[in-house]
């Protein structure tokens, strides 16, 4: 997760049993950027919905399993106003 903050900007502090992370209660929280999930779907779907305060796109990288472990996600996500496109590669 830390890595992925890392990529978008996101002012945080990792600790021992977690994260600390400033918040921004208005606009935009943070810019776009790539993130890899590493095969995690939890890390994946956070910043899927992380998203919904960036001002750019977002694009995660190995998101295959979440098709796994939350089989109807991408439609449930897009059925709700959010912009989610596929691409292979």
């Amino acid at each position: 997760m830390s890595g992925g903050f890392v990529a978008l900007g996101v002012a945080h502090e990792v600790l021992p049993d977690g994260m600390r992370i400033e918040g921004r209660p208005e606009g935009s929280a943070f810019g776009g950027g790539q993130i890899d999930s590493f095969g995690d779907h939890r890390v994946a779907m956070a910043f899927v919905m992380a998203s919904l305060r960036s001002a750019k796109p977002i694009l995660i990288r190995d998101v295959a399993n979440v098709a796994t472990s939350f089989p109807g996600f991408l439609e449930g996500a897009q059925s709700v106003g959010l912009r989610i496109a596929e691409s292979a590669g």
